[in-house]
């Protein structure tokens, strides 16, 4: 076999190159956190209504708990990734979710969800590992670095809601939840042993240290680009929580069958997302996006054209590629920030985006109890309308 045929098979390969020791750490982590989270991520809202008795409103409303706490932690988050170890920060942020299951699993209305939907809100992991990642990943391939990263979540959510339907048919939710208690507590352990991160101060320029959020957030390119990914994730999270719901309720699929639907999902979001990666980083971060919209809106189209299973599951593959949203926000915003201020940079778009969320799944939910296709219908236009909007108008212009 010669050099070139080598070369271009080894190219044709998971792209590990991109990632060193420390991000192949936090790569590992994800993947194990992923895991355990999956058990249950894609089966909760059918859980909610069959197992407690949740309306659609009351779903949204622990959806929009869950939001409106990762919307707060994200600002502290950033805070203090600013000002402590990096790493301490993201194993905080797992060891945060470990009741969370245990508590899902005790349960015994929608109510008692409350606190365990809060603890499943800290994500102090978001402007952390993101900070993180941009000072150590080449710059060069940080979109493809991102999407890689983001893909050990797919791949662990491509296997484990099959695996928790299938579980949780036979033996119940109960052994789901604890399983996941346990996957948290590895991919906490994992990140131990990545090297520390501190943010470095520039002595030129002390007084950056000094910037409020409010000074950060009048800087025109980071509010444009704030307005604009918070406008993606509300409507990304307008009808996702309401997928498994739909599948369930109008199609009468069982819970081991939406489990299956979601490992092509996720199936699809790790290999969309690769080569989404890849192509913003030769082409454009707002290009690879509008595809990722195209991918969503055609999805849609077969989720509420079609019942058949077959069907669904190339519609789930390609939802996968709309995965890459919070991937691509990072890989563009975060290298604007100066290294002493990169968390809480970063952080600034992460909660505006994720403000705009919280209203969304319980929009969602009012929009459901009306019409079950109507937050997906809506949804389904929205993202004609985003991909259209970004290849006319770019937004690295």
């Amino acid at each position: 076999m010669n050099l070139t045929k080598q070369h271009r098979i080894l190219s044709l390969g998971f792209p590990f190159e991109v990632l060193n020791k420390d991000l192949k750490l936090i790569f590992a982590s994800n993947l194990a956190g992923s895991f355990g989270d999956g058990l249950y991520a894609y089966l909760l809202p059918n859980y909610m209504t069959e197992a407690l008795r949740a309306s659609g409103v009351e779903v949204g409303i622990l959806y929009a708990v869950m939001s409106l706490v990762a919307a707060l932690t994200l600002l502290v988050a950033g805070i203090l990734a600013d000002r402590y170890d990096r790493k301490k920060i993201m194993i905080a942020g797992w060891i945060a979710w470990l009741p969370a299951p245990i508590i899902f699993s005790i349960a015994g209305n929608w109510l008692q969800m409350i606190p365990g939907m809060i603890l499943w809100g800290f994500w102090l992991g978001g402007p952390t590992s993101t900070a993180y990642i941009v000072t150590t990943a080449d710059k060069t391939k940080l979109t493809l670095t991102f999407t890689v990263i983001s893909a050990a979540w797919s791949f662990g959510y491509i296997f484990s809601p099959a695996l928790g339907g299938y579980l949780a048919r036979t033996n119940g939710m109960w052994i789901v939840f604890y399983l996941a208690f346990t996957l948290y507590a590895i991919a906490s352990l994992v990140l131990t042993f990545i090297s520390s991160q501190h943010a470095t101060t520039d002595a030129r320029h002390p007084s950056k240290e000094r910037y409020s959020f409010f000074k950060l957030l009048r800087a025109g390119k980071l509010l444009k680009l704030s307005i604009f990914f918070a406008s993606v994730m509300f409507i990304l999270m307008l009808f996702r929580p309401f997928v498994p719901k739909f599948l369930g309720e109008a199609y009468h699929y069982s819970d081991f069958e939406i489990g299956v639907l979601g490992s092509f999902t996720f199936l699809g979001s790790a290999i969309l997302g690769i080569l989404l990666g890849k192509f913003g980083d030769r082409r454009r971060k707002s290009h690879a996006l509008a595809i990722s919209m195209a991918f969503c809106s055609f999805s849609l189209t077969l989720l509420v054209s079609f019942s058949n299973f077959y069907v669904l599951i190339l519609s789930s593959f390609l939802a996968g590629g709309s995965f890459i949203t919070w991937s691509l926000m990072g890989a563009t915003v975060g290298p604007l920030a100066p290294e002493s201020i990169r968390a809480r940079w970063v952080s600034i778009p992460q909660t505006v985006s994720m403000f705009s969320s919280i209203i969304a799944p319980y929009a969602g939910g009012v929009l459901y109890d009306i019409a079950p296709h109507n937050p997906l219908v809506i949804a389904l236009a929205a993202t004609v309308f985003l991909a259209l909007l970004i290849f006319i108008k770019p937004f690295e212009e």
